[in-house]
């Protein structure tokens, strides 16, 4: 089973390497405000597992530049997703609110939702 994960998961790295999403185009302005914003967002994850995959996938196409820490990887990143969230599941995107109210979302597809109702929505984007 080691290796059929070990495969698949090499399998998934090299696919989205290969094949990229391309980025939406903002205009500079607009940008740097949706940078100002994700500064508060960390999203929780693991490099090859396929939902953490599909949300950096996401992320890529709204151009969000969301900061990622391994849990697999980093044992300071596991403690803060046990501590903050309360369960060792990936994806989990941790949202600071600007009153300092914490927020853990689990699941890519609750993940993604919340991306698009935030940063694509009524955005300006160019060639939109």
């Amino acid at each position: 089973m080691v290796i059929i994960r070990l495969i698949l998961g090499k399998l998934i790295l090299f696919f989205n390497w290969a094949f990229p999403p391309k980025g939406i185009k903002r205009d500079p302005e607009q940008q740097s405000l949706v940078d100002q914003q994700t500064n508060s967002l960390t999203l929780y994850q693991y490099k090859a597992c396929p939902f953490c995959v599909k949300v950096r996938r996401q992320m890529k196409r709204q151009s969000l530049s969301i900061e990622t820490r391994d849990v697999k990887r980093s044992e300071t990143a596991r403690g803060e997703l046990l501590a903050g969230g309360g369960d060792l599941k990936v994806p989990c995107l941790r949202v600071e609110g600007g009153d300092g109210q914490v927020e853990w979302l689990y699941e890519s597809g609750h993940i993604i939702g919340y991306l698009e109702d935030r940063f694509v929505a009524g955005s300006n984007v160019i060639g939109a």
